[in-house]
């Protein structure tokens, strides 16, 4: 797999995200998201992206033991800041420098490393300056704990004052044919800074793989089915949409997963989205994508099916978290 670079960090150009192997999607399969892994790397990606809050902490422990052998095959992009307990319970967002520390020294025991290559603040505590957040993770790059910094769900202006303080490498926000917010409000942002961007959910949460067509297609414990986005009328709005995006699919010979994550890696080489998957058969679908080649008039095209705006819903049920 060709590789892309974020900032000054150099990466696949496809991460793999690790997060629905160990909840929010679903039951996990922890003998196949090992393997997952493991064939991420096999085929030159290195990029995994996981966090404390994942599971919550089991998320981070699997990773470590996919990756124990093989350290120097992987970029580990971990986050902190969505505090939760060890039975799943709800905290809050936490940016103070005191437990920004203590979560570094929390992830780095779990993972099983000495270093952290990509850590972000995965919410901005609207609660405690950016300056005093970010300060205390510049001093763990000082100690070698920490490689490089990111945010997550930042605004413009919390991105400029954290780039103050030390160099952001990387901003992750839900970026996708579906959500296109960050192109008008964050991009000439970090285009000026020089910062990389790597879009979640690429591929609108699983929607626009076009195998999701009803509400019943989500197990009891699978959060999409409280998201506004996945109910109702919006869910019917929306499969228009995939739908649309699909017949462009058929005509290029690929998937309609295939085609999102190509138009993602159009838009930029700084760009590096993260699918998620925990199996094998989606991460081959997915690293497919890379192989797509789409041209203007196809680019065009895509702008038409799925324009700005478009999506029904919001998404999340509580978009109080976000900067904005």
């Amino acid at each position: 797999m060709e590789n892309r670079t974020l900032g000054s960090l150099t990466v696949s150009a496809l991460g793999l995200g690790c997060m629905g192997m160990s909840e929010f999607y679903g039951e996990g399969d922890e003998r196949e998201s090992l393997a997952t892994i493991n064939a991420f790397l096999d085929a030159g990606g290195s990029l995994l992206d996981t966090a404390d809050m994942y599971g919550p902490f089991t998320n981070e422990k699997l990773v470590g033991k996919a990756i124990a052998g093989r350290r120097e095959d992987a970029v580990i992009a971990t986050k902190f800041g969505n505090e939760r307990r060890d039975d799943g319970s709800w905290v809050g967002i936490n940016g103070k420098p005191e437990y920004v520390r203590s979560a570094c020294d929390a992830s780095l025991q779990r993972l099983g490393v000495d270093h952290i290559d990509l850590y972000y603040q995965h919410r901005v505590d609207k609660t405690v300056p950016i300056e005093d957040t970010v300060g205390a993770m510049a001093e763990l790059v000082q100690a070698g704990k920490v490689r490089h910094l990111g945010l997550s769900e930042a605004a413009p202006e919390t991105i400029r004052r954290a780039h103050a303080v030390h160099r952001i490498t990387a901003l992750q926000t839900e970026y996708s044919l579906w959500e296109r917010e960050p192109e008008t409000k964050v991009f000439p942002v970090l285009e000026e800074l020089g910062i990389g961007f790597v879009p979640y959910s690429p591929l609108g949460r699983g929607f626009l793989t076009g195998q999701l067509r009803s509400e019943e297609d989500f197990a009891e414990n699978d959060f999409r089915r409280h998201s506004p986005r996945f109910q109702g009328e919006n869910f019917k709005r929306n499969l228009e949409l995939v739908d649309r995006v699909k017949e462009l699919a058929d005509q290029k010979q690929c998937t309609p997963g295939q085609l999102a994550l190509a138009w993602l890696l159009a838009q930029g080489n700084h760009i590096v989205p993260i699918p998620g998957t925990k199996k094998r058969e989606r991460l081959a679908e997915n690293l497919g994508a890379t192989a797509v080649v789409l041209s203007e008039q196809d680019l065009k095209r895509l702008d038409e099916l799925a324009p700005a705006g478009s999506t029904a819903g919001a998404r999340y049920p509580n978009m109080s978290s976000i900067d904005t």
